[in-house]
């Protein structure tokens, strides 16, 4: 028997997506544990809150296991990490709507968490010269 695969980061995509063609601003809050690298000086009763906009993360990916992107807090450029089953809720900040889920059991010492893929940046693809036009008959 396969294993069933998560609707969660599926609907996940879906809200983020509604919020950018609503021009709201998409909001994931998490519960923090040892697998999510989040800056810890904005964990507040185990939670932290993020921006995740298109202005504030360029570079986000919502995979099946892992939220990536890299932001600024104060400043400070990093790099966060959140597994899909951390995520309590996507919703959009100005009127709150979205999708709550569930806490979920964190992993368990013993078992492995696939390790997150680093963003990559955008390739800009081959560098070129100065534009020219062609006529074509």
């Amino acid at each position: 028997m396969t294993q069933e695969i998560s609707t969660k980061p599926y609907l996940m995509r879906a809200i983020y997506e509604w919020c950018a063609d609503s021009g709201l601003t998409p909001y994931l809050t998490v519960a923090v544990d040892k697998n999510c690298q989040v800056p810890m000086e904005f964990v507040k009763d185990g939670e932290i809150v993020l921006n995740i906009g298109a202005g504030a993360t360029p570079n986000l990916t919502i995979d099946n296991e892992w939220v990536s992107f890299n932001a600024r807090f104060g400043g400070v450029a990093r790099e966060i990490f959140v597994p899909v089953g951390a995520v309590l809720g996507i919703y959009a900040k100005e009127n709150g709507q979205g999708l709550f889920f569930g806490r979920e059991e964190p992993i368990s010492e013993g078992e492995d968490l696939p390790a997150p893929v680093a963003p990559q940046p955008d390739d800009p693809g081959p560098k070129r010269g100065k534009p020219s036009l062609k006529v074509v008959k």
